[in-house]
């Protein structure tokens, strides 16, 4: 059995610690696992704005819902979604616009680049509406993070 204090001690000296090149191949491996772990955290973001532009998608789809159980009838694309946060003032007036609105806050989100969702009614893809944001870009069409997103194709269709 070895004991600890024969390990540790050699001729005086500590004996049981790392030599240089040791050191630096441990630094190396963590390097190189950070740069790998970077690369995989620095693709997230892209991904994460356009799960929430589904997320906010899903929520205004609801919203318009309530509306329409509400007063019978979707907003017009002219009254567009500002009709979730204030009742609209032209077009076909809703005689039970719910006091508060249907949006939480009070103001229709922006997508997560700063622009509008757009939102026609009646649609051209669904019969009630459509509504869609042109992702990164601002542009129709598009891969990855400028991909349109919108309420007419799956999840896997938009990436």
């Amino acid at each position: 059995m070895v004991r600890w204090r024969n390990y540790i001690m050699k001729n005086g000296k500590f004996d049981g610690g790392f030599t240089l090149l040791e050191i630096l191949i441990v630094i190396t491996i963590l390097g190189i696992l950070a740069s790998l772990v970077a690369v995989k955290i620095m693709d997230r973001p892209g991904q994460a704005r356009t799960m929430k532009a589904r997320l906010d998608i899903q929520t205004l789809e609801n919203a318009l819902k309530l509306f329409r159980l509400d007063n019978s009838f979707y907003p017009s694309s002219e009254q567009g979604l500002r009709a979730l946060v204030e009742p609209p003032g032209t077009g076909r007036i809703p005689e039970h616009w719910r006091k508060g609105g249907y949006i939480e806050k009070n103001q229709v989100p922006k997508d997560p680049w700063g622009n509008e969702y757009l939102y026609l009614s009646p649609g051209v893809h669904n019969e009630d509406f459509d509504l869609w944001s042109y992702g990164a870009d601002g542009e129709e069409g598009g891969e990855g993070e400028d991909m349109d997103v919108t309420n007419w194709e799956s999840q896997d269709q938009q990436g």
